[in-house]
């Protein structure tokens, strides 16, 4: 009997070694898919705000993810205006890309509304230090939009209100010159155009 339970015990360890093994490959692979073993390197960006980016947001350069948003903070003294610091861990392998950097600036992408730091290039650029701080473009405010889309519509209204005016106008005119000329048109015919007495 104690034979049969020291089987059944070593058989049920093996099993769980077995699993947890498993798991560790599983979990290795999904870090080697992901990235977590590449070499990286890191850069900031500021801004003046972030538009709800969270950390461990993709970064993605001409669509390629390339990094993710590592941490957020506020900076001690401002820089050009922004006080919002947003350090990046970038890919090694994507770095020569990087020196031709023109923008860097928070995206909206998907249904769900998903922040996303989009990096556009442009060959022309060179960019030859990126461990100081990089100044982004901030992220489309939704509430500055819904008040200028605001303000365009009542400033159309006001327009709209004045033409209609206008044409009330014209036609008021275009009434009392059509009646002018029937008057006149009528005085013609009677002979009597001209005739004061």
């Amino acid at each position: 009997m104690e034979q049969n339970d020291f089987v059944k015990k070593f058989l049920a360890g093996l099993f769980l070694i077995l699993c947890l093994g498993g798991i560790g490959v599983v979990i290795f692979i999904i870090g080697i898919e992901k990235g977590l073993t590449q070499p990286k390197f890191q850069m900031t960006v500021v801004f003046s705000k972030v538009g709800g980016l969270t950390i461990g947001a993709p970064v993605r350069l001409s669509g390629v993810t390339v990094g993710t948003v590592k941490d957020i903070g506020f900076l001690d003294q401002e820089i050009a205006g922004r006080d919002v610091e947003v350090v990046l861990n970038l890919y090694s392998k994507y770095q020569k890309q990087l020196f031709k950097s023109v923008k860097f600036a928070i995206i909206t992408e998907g249904v769900l509304g998903e922040k996303v730091l989009e990096i556009t290039t442009s060959p022309g650029f060179r960019r030859t230090d990126l461990s100081r701080p990089v100044i982004g473009i901030d992220p489309l405010d939704v509430q500055n939009l819904t008040e200028t889309f605001g303000d365009a519509a009542g400033s159309l209204l006001q327009t709209s209100k004045a033409i209609d005016d206008m044409i009330r106008e014209i036609k008021d005119i275009s009434g009392s010159t059509k009646r002018l000329l029937n008057r006149v048109e009528q005085r013609v015919i009677d002979g009597n155009l001209f005739k004061i007495f």
